[in-house]
């Protein structure tokens, strides 16, 4: 697809770490400044440690959904006996696998496929298509009132009711590739990824705007906020390792090299760690959260791209892009365990379910 091509492109080109990023920062109300301030507990992942399932979980059988892109498929797995016990057909370009903001639906997010494959995870049955336009990725606002559709060829954020999937407002984006985000602490504002024009947007949520851009260069992805919220760590494909963007004044603080493209990020299940995958580099990096440094890097062969952490934190679920494969390692020691062939193009994969109250979106990202 045009996103695997562009990355492997730019990389061939030798692109670099780039200089001293430009600011385009718009007037940013005060009402945003609560966005550095972190949970009373100082994490904001502090309801998503080991054991802590929503009761909404209950019952819910532990499975790992794997889009293929390529196929138009999901492969269903079994992470106790790791094998593919059910397959099943959806729309075109299946991208990511997304939870629902209430934790009791999937939505496979079926990008030229214009549609959302409904998944009930108690059955793992698929339910009819819901005509959504250009869903390349799904999110959820944090109090649940707007689901957000991440309309990447239509260069647009498009925010829905999450019940009846009416159109709200779209929210043009000004530069190419807008696909990944996470949510400030107070849930008011998200930062997003434009992965093919080096940018990376703020957007307010409750007034549905574009509030300020930042210019980090290469091909940013990934997005995550850090356990205190004071910072978003931004994946950047072509530099080779992870922005450290303040999202208050739209500055990059600093960059931390990890592998040729550093594609995804995930929160260790204890809130310590931020696991990256390097997809064109074939590892994994571990980044201290409380230095700042990567504590490790796991060699895995293949394409590592996106994935989740498995409920008791021992496993790292991602897809191998380019391999038609699933890798599970192991957090404890960095191994790969397991190399589970799948179809083709496999991408954002869903582990469900995981601790949480409540699903941001993209492929699991828990509060």
């Amino acid at each position: 697809m045009v996103v695997s091509v562009l990355a492997l492109v730019l990389a061939a080109c030798g692109h670099h770490a780039e200089p001293r990023a430009a600011v385009r920062a718009r007037p940013h109300p005060s009402t945003t400044q609560v966005a550095t301030r972190a949970e009373p507990s100082g994490n904001v992942y502090a309801s998503t440690g080991v054991g802590q399932l929503s009761p909404a979980v209950a019952g819910v059988p532990a499975r790992v959904y794997v889009p293929n892109s390529e196929a138009g498929t999901v492969d269903v797995i079994d992470p106790v006996s790791f094998r593919i016990i059910d397959h099943f057909a959806v729309g075109h370009l299946p991208q990511h696998v997304t939870p629902a903001w209430d934790l009791r639906t999937l939505y496979v997010d079926n990008d030229l496929g214009n549609s959302l494959t409904p998944i009930d995870p108690r059955t793992g049955r698929a339910g009819a298509p819901i005509p959504v336009e250009d869903p390349y990725n799904l999110y959820f606002t944090p109090d649940g009132t707007k689901a957000i559709v991440v309309a990447e060829k239509l260069r647009q954020l498009d925010f829905r009711d999450p019940r009846t999937w009416k159109l709200l407002k779209s929210v043009p984006i000004a530069h190419a590739g807008v696909d990944h985000g996470d949510f400030s602490t107070d849930g008011k504002e998200m930062l997003l990824s434009c992965e093919f024009s080096g940018w990376v947007v703020r957007v307010d949520v409750e007034h549905m705007s574009v509030t300020g851009e930042l210019h980090v260069g290469g091909s940013p992805v990934d997005v995550k906020l850090s356990p205190d919220g004071s910072v978003f760590y931004v994946a950047n494909q072509v530099r080779g390792g992870v922005s450290v963007v303040d999202a208050s004044s739209m500055t990059e603080r600093r960059f931390i090299p990890t592998g040729r493209g550093a594609h995804g990020l995930y929160v260790s299940r204890d809130g310590r760690a931020l696991y990256v995958s390097n997809r064109l580099a074939g590892s994994v990096s571990v980044i201290d959260f409380a230095t700042g440094h990567v504590s490790a890097t796991w060699p895995t062969g293949g394409s590592p791209d996106m994935g989740g952490v498995s409920a008791d934190g021992t496993q790292l679920w991602l897809s191998g892009r380019y391999d038609a494969a699933v890798y599970v390692i192991d957090t404890r020691t960095g191994q790969v365990l397991h190399r589970i062939p799948v179809g083709r193009g496999p991408h954002g994969l869903c582990v469900f379910p995981q601790p949480g109250r409540y699903s941001l979106g993209h492929t699991g990202v828990f509060r």
